[in-house]
């Protein structure tokens, strides 16, 4: 047995024992020991080093008996025999299988304590095997689909342009409508937020009806034209495009709107075709999410109707004109592309 009263560091070991030493991640067990071999190499006395760590003399005989034997090896534990596993690769398969499969009894989604239960073990042992494998059956995400319009691309080229390099002397509106915004009352009133506690809302509620909003989007300026109407057909859909065209007198209007029958109505159709200064431009079959409006009305969902309280169907619609006039003043501008082209979608 190599003697352990002297210890001699290559510089790769006393530069590993050192990154050990001052971990601030390592278990306090590897860092103890890496001082060990340190203070030893530097030739320090046993009670000195006894004296510093707070540890004993036997102790300190162990880990430079060990690393003398095995070196850096030498400080790692050394493998059990431990408790022989109860469950065996062939009940983890089982609970992976089960994971990845449709379940039955009506559920949508599996869950931890319901495979427990049917394989037959802990809901901790299933939850462990489910991260060793990287299997999260209670998330879903959720991915754009495959647009079955055959025109797709060319369609998609079209509001693109529009995006990135509008005509010169014309205005880009994304138009689109939010249905069925309901005006929730509760039962009791609120509790404001409070040191420690978040604002409180009943479970119960009282309806007081919904409210519709037509929106444009002014793409390259930011702005918001809008309107709570009291419902979605071709007629409140063409009165809002005299609306715009209204407003703009000097500039040509390009009007992005999904594929809804309101938006291509024969009445619609017909004044279009009267107007010289607007051209229509409709996003591909299932790919609204190409008209950026959208994306302002997901800020006006998380801005206004999370958690809102109306106590009447006119409180609301006084809130989202207060809203608009307010993102208009303080907030609007365009928004900025991120997309850099490598796309990760399957």
């Amino acid at each position: 047995m190599a003697s352990i009263e002297k210890i001699i560091l290559t510089d790769e070991e006393e530069q590993e024992l050192l990154t050990w030493s001052r971990s601030q991640k390592m278990d306090f067990r590897y860092v103890l020991r890496s001082k060990i071999i340190l203070m030893s190499a530097e030739k320090k006395k046993y009670k000195r080093i006894m004296r510093e760590l707070k540890i004993s003399k036997p102790v300190i005989s162990k880990w430079k008996s060990r690393f003398a034997e095995m070196r850096l090896e030498g400080l790692k534990d050394a493998p059990r025999s431990g408790k022989p596993p109860i469950y065996t690769e062939k009940d983890s398969a089982r609970v992976i299988h089960l994971a990845c499969t449709k379940p039955t009894g009506g559920y949508t989604n599996h869950s931890q304590r319901r495979i427990a239960k049917e394989i037959g073990m802990s809901q901790s042992k299933v939850q462990k095997i489910l991260k060793e494998h990287q299997l999260k059956p209670h998330k879903v995400h959720y991915w754009c689909g495959k647009s079955t319009d055959i025109e797709f691309e060319k369609k998609m080229l079209d509001v693109v342009g529009l995006y990135m390099n509008p005509p010169e002397n014309a205005i880009v509106l994304s138009v689109d409508e939010k249905t069925q915004m309901q005006a929730l009352d509760r039962t009791q009133p609120e509790l404001p937020l409070r040191v420690g506690n978040p604002k409180r809302l009943t479970a119960t509620y009282k309806r007081h009806g919904t409210v519709s909003l037509i929106a444009a989007l002014a793409v390259h300026h930011g702005n918001i034209i809008a309107e709570t109407i009291e419902s979605n057909n071709a007629v409140i859909f063409l009165k809002f495009l005299k609306k715009l065209y209204r407003l703009h007198p000097d500039k040509h209007l390009h009007i992005i709107a999904d594929n809804l029958s309101v938006h291509k109505h024969q009445d619609v159709k017909e004044w279009l075709e009267r107007k010289k200064r607007i051209t229509m431009h409709y996003t591909p079959t299932y790919s609204s999410w190409l008209n950026q409006v959208e994306i302002w009305f997901n800020i006006l969902s998380k801005d206004v109707l999370k958690g809102g309280v109306w106590h009447s169907k006119q409180q609301l619609v006084d809130q989202l004109t207060e809203y608009i006039k307010t993102y208009n003043k303080t907030r609007s501008s365009p928004f900025n592309w991120t997309y850099d082209g490598n796309s990760k979608c399957i």
